[in-house]
């Protein structure tokens, strides 16, 4: 029988198609299982608006079998089937579908909007060829007597002829390419491997999908056998379920246990713990979707590398057409793990290929809502477990308030917890804030290697005295976080290491200041010469009480930065460095040595200065330049 083509453009198409559209060829089995789903879902809508008797949702399937020897692969279904010139214009013409038409021809009718059609737009079916050197599809429509076969190697064409197929259905027969060093199609052919396909993306197909496997058992030997006789063995077909059909989603919520929850979550997303939440919602109107949503109990493996990968498992009507869907999670809610299915996705010429449009970005923006108001309520009503989730996740929030220059600090500034100095615990911006003093202008932070060594800073000693709140940081992110986020409620952070602390003074108070940075100015000017470029300014105190030194930061830089951005690698460290400026307690007996040395002996200021920016170094965290002329100079001043 000779071949008819396939048109021009139908060629080029099939090429581009099977070298470039799919990016992984195991997804041909999702494609013609979803097609045989269709088929299923056509028949049913048919039996439902012609309110045919006899036949119910349990009488249909969809049937694999696979020959290692003959390097095939069946799928079948008992669907709706197709005519001669249905075989003709959905197999014949790439891009024509079959679905696509029902869909729209349909549209009016209430019964077809309870039929969801995954396939619409007639190019998965053509993803057989990626595996198969030639395709064979044998079809009975239903209410026709005569059954038809289609057949193909690929863009050369195809052949119709009649068949004598008995049942309505498709049976659609992929011969699976040769072995090649690149690609080893016959992998398809194994059991084990159709399987885990099955159960990765077409799990939630919601009629069985049916493996058919030739089975042998041995027959017990007749009464009266010899007993040496050897044993005889008998065949058999046995049919597996692959797919559990209903998906944990599409449940109702009020029927779901714990226990259910967490056994999905465990087994989909291989965590050994329950998650610390489950958030199961739902939405229908422009935008239609169902999500399972789940924050794990602490943080897996790698999440704080740059290896990690978020993302959402993304589902059209139960198929999954993504592993890690990325754009449906900000980068602060990236630890969150879940299965999004919507009807409503706009796909592309495959399943596989995502347009990025406003479906795409309506689910994502109310998924993130429905993140945050969960978290909220769980930091509202059952602080311990927000407290372990913050323990888990807090990082990646904080991360958040800095990313992108703080484009999305006010979305989530009220989720974030540091530890105060005067209530010893974790507290909210907002808690902070209802306890202010009147006279406080700003919101005060500390940042360092961890807690401990943050409250015994010197800079912290004044606001303390004066019963001011402190709020510590102990991650890298802190000090670049706090100040993208800039103010709270009208209220500006400020760190307790900056030149100023907005801290109101009493005239009398100024003038003592005045009087005594008069006396020791000259001192302070040889002490600042004697630093030379280290520090960029020399000046007595205000904030220090019991410290006879300190160093603070002026400019954008502050110390905290400058140590951080210096551990980088590739950084660039004698371009990093913070404005320092050296602070001597005034009131500190240091400063009355300082005195007397300056008068007796001007010379030896230089060496105090040293000693004494070295100290404040080191109680900064910081590195000192040269260890051992440090000690050495502290040694050279020990009187005999």
């Amino acid at each position: 029988m000779a071949k008819k083509q396939f048109k021009a453009e139908s060629k080029r198409l099939l090429d581009l198609m099977i070298n470039s559209v799919y990016t992984h060829k195991e997804i041909f089995l999702r494609e013609l299982i979803s097609n045989a789903s269709d088929a299923i879902d056509k028949l049913y809508y048919k039996i439902l608006t012609e309110k045919i008797t006899g036949v119910s949702k349990k009488d249909f399937f969809v049937r694999l079998a696979l020959d290692e020897d003959a390097r095939t692969i069946t799928i079948s279904d008992n669907g709706i089937g197709m005519t001669k010139p249905e075989l003709e214009e959905n197999l014949g013409t790439i891009a024509k579908s079959g679905s696509l038409l029902f869909k729209s021809e349909e549209a009016t009718e209430k019964a077809a909007s309870k039929i969801d059609i995954i396939g619409q737009f007639g190019v998965g079916f053509y993803s057989a060829f990626m595996v198969s050197s030639r395709i064979r599809v044998v079809s009975k429509a239903y209410g026709e007597e005569q059954a038809w076969v289609w057949e193909s190697d690929g863009a050369d064409g195809y052949t119709i002829k009649e068949s004598d197929k008995a049942e309505v259905g498709t049976e659609i027969t992929l011969f699976v390419k040769e072995d090649t060093d690149e690609e080893k199609y016959g992998e398809f052919l194994s059991a084990w491997r159709v399987k885990s396909l099955v159960k990765r993306y077409s799990d939630y197909i919601r009629y069985p999908i049916l493996m058919v496997a030739e089975k042998s058992r041995m027959i017990e030997p007749a009464e009266g056998a010899p007993e040496d006789a050897p044993p005889e063995y008998e065949t058999y077909i046995e049919e597996e379920t692959l797919n559990s059909m209903v998906p944990l989603w599409k449940r109702q919520r009020s029927k779901i246990t714990e226990e259910e929850y967490a056994e999905f979550y465990k087994g989909k997303f291989s965590d050994f713990e329950d998650p610390l939440k489950v958030i199961h919602t739902g939405v229908e109107g422009v935008i239609s979707y169902d999500a399972l949503l789940f924050i794990p109990s602490r943080a897996p493996y790698g999440y704080y590398t740059k290896d990690f990968e978020k993302g959402l498992q993304l589902y059209s009507s139960n198929v999954m057409i993504m592993d890690k869907a990325a754009d449906l999670l900000p980068d602060y809610f990236s630890f969150v793990k879940g299965v999004v299915d919507s009807q409503d996705l706009s796909l592309n010429i495959s399943r596989e290929l995502l347009q990025h449009d406003r479906q795409m970005k309506a689910i994502a923006q109310r998924l993130e809502k429905k993140i945050k108001s969960e978290l909220e309520t769980m930091l509202g009503t059952d602080r311990e477990t927000y407290e372990k989730f913050w323990e888990a996740f807090g990082l990646q929030i904080k991360f958040g308030l800095y990313d992108g220059y703080g484009t999305a600090k006010e979305k989530i500034q009220d989720l974030v917890l540091y530890y105060s100095s005067s209530e010893k615990k974790l507290v909210t911006f907002g808690e902070y804030v209802s306890r202010m003093p009147e006279d406080q202008k700003y919101i005060y932070y500390a940042t360092g290697e961890s807690v401990e060594k943050i409250d015994k800073l010197p800079q912290t000693e004044l606001l303390k005295d004066k019963g001011y709140e402190i709020l510590y940081g102990a991650d890298q992110v802190d000090e670049f976080a706090l100040k993208m986020t800039r103010e709270y409620e009208g209220k500006e952070f400020k760190s307790v290491s900056e030149g100023d602390l907005g801290l109101e003074e009493s005239e009398e108070d100024k003038k003592k200041a005045e009087k005594k940075a008069e006396k020791y100015a000259d001192v302070l000017a040889e002490i600042k010469k004697a630093l030379g470029e280290k520090v960029t300014d020399v000046r007595l105190s205000k904030r220090l009480k019991s410290h006879p030194v300190v160093l603070v930061s002026e400019g954008g830089l502050s110390l905290e930065m400058e140590k951080i951005l210096k551990q980088m690698p590739g950084a660039e460290k004698e371009h990093i460095k913070a404005e320092r400026v050296l602070e001597i307690n005034a009131d500190h007996k240091v400063l009355k040595a300082l005195g007397k040395i300056y008068e007796s002996d001007k010379k030896k200021i230089a060496k105090y200065a040293d000693i004494l920016y070295a100290q404040a170094l080191l109680m900064e965290g910081m590195q000192i330049d040269d260890p051992v002329a440090f000690c050495n100079a502290v040694c050279d001043l020990i009187e005999p």
